[in-house]
């Protein structure tokens, strides 16, 4: 357990963000031990990132799970939610308020469907927050844009979920993007922060990030079909399941993945393809800079992994069925450190690891270069 340190009394969360004073060791120290508790797949993947992105990627990160878990959480109904979530994003800008004495408030209303690890990360919101205000400048900003959009683009979709899925798949585009293609511009904005070279190309990255993220949070949301069903919660787009003649809540509630099959595969092939832009991402991505393409590729190699063994066997019924082993994480863990200095090796290891998906032409769209969608999303 990651115990609460003294420095967690000092609540109160001042309008100046003094972005150049000191970060304290306590703060840091539960930053990096609530990291691999809340997810082992980040907790590997954000420290590969250079020293001066990996303290505010995973800071980023826990943020972004703050915000998961007040959206998630049944015990609060929409009103509790909004209130959460509207005084969470004005910590997170900085406005005055307690940040201990709201997480006492949030952590008292959670219910058991919210993990131990989720209820310790809520506890220690204060120390978060002051690592948060501590960032450098442009890094605040970038964090602070990325949380408010997806912590106000969320809502929208927590209040219609439901077991019959969204509507099309234009409507898991727009969840994709408020839940993980925002975290890909926040990245974007970060990695030419980071690395000037990559400016000049900073409109063409900002569009092929929306499609990583989507690629990722497909994967993801595939992965987690039969769970999702346990909520009465699904996110797949039913326009794409057609075939079944008592729609996608009636195959989910019995458990009929085989009757599923086609219309998974659809999306597999559209993951897949997303997947492909996040390679182009990659490439973009100077060869230098090991640790960016090291968080990246990582990433890729394991979700088309998932993707591979959900198309071998899209009548799975659980997501224990699909979980990729950790011999497998390993390899591409090995091949991924091989290939990432050469973008000819990386498109090779990437048809290879991609062997047998489907493809869904003219089906994957990112949006125009240099369009950040958020006003219009959010509309």
């Amino acid at each position: 357990m990651v115990s609460r340190h003294p420095a967690m009394r000092e609540a109160a969360l001042p309008h100046s963000r003094p972005e150049n004073a000191a970060v304290s060791t306590e703060d840091l120290a539960f930053q990096q031990a609530i990291l691999p508790r809340v997810s082992r797949t980040f907790a590997l993947t954000i420290p590969q990132l250079p020293l001066g992105l990996h303290g505010s990627v995973a800071n980023a990160y826990l943020l972004c799970r703050l915000a998961d878990t007040i959206e998630d959480d049944p015990a609060l109904d929409g009103r509790e939610t909004s209130l959460f979530m509207e005084e969470f994003l004005a910590l997170v800008s900085g406005d005055v308020g307690d940040a201990d004495e709201f997480a006492r408030r949030l952590g008292a209303r959670l219910s058991g469907a919210s993990s131990p690890a989720e209820r310790e990360l809520v506890a220690g919101t204060a120390p978060v927050l002051r690592i948060t205000h501590r960032l450098p400048a442009a890094h605040r900003e970038a964090v602070v844009r990325c949380v408010t959009t997806m912590g106000r683009g969320m809502p929208a979709f927590q209040q219609r979920k439901t077991i019959e899925g969204l509507t099309t798949l234009e409507d898991l585009d727009q969840y994709c993007y408020f839940v993980a293609g925002v975290v890909g511009e926040m990245l974007t904005d970060l990695f030419c922060e980071h690395c000037p070279e990559l400016r000049p190309h900073h409109e063409e990255m900002m569009a092929l990030a929306v499609c990583f993220g989507q690629g990722l949070q497909m994967t993801n949301i595939l992965k987690d079909i039969w769970e999702d069903r346990g909520s009465d919660t699904c996110w797949l787009p039913r326009s794409v399941f057609g075939n079944l003649d008592q729609g996608l809540g009636h195959a989910l509630n019995q458990r009929d993945g085989a009757a599923m099959r086609d219309g998974i595969n659809r999306l597999v092939a559209i993951a897949h393809g997303h997947l492909h832009a996040a390679l182009r991402y990659t490439q973009r991505i100077p060869p230098r800079e090991t640790g960016i393409r090291r968080f990246c590729l990582w990433a890729i190699g394991m979700a088309l992994l998932t993707l591979r063994k959900i198309h071998a066997n899209p009548g799975y019924t659980s997501g224990q069925e699909v979980k990729i082993s950790r011999s497998a994480v390993r390899a591409t863990i090995l091949v991924s450190n091989l290939v990432l200095r050469s973008d000819r090796a990386m498109e090779a290891a990437f048809r290879f690891a991609a062997r047998g998906l489907p493809s869904a032409p003219g089906e994957v769209q990112c949006p125009p270069p240099g369009a950040r969608l958020v006003s219009d999303r959010l509309s």
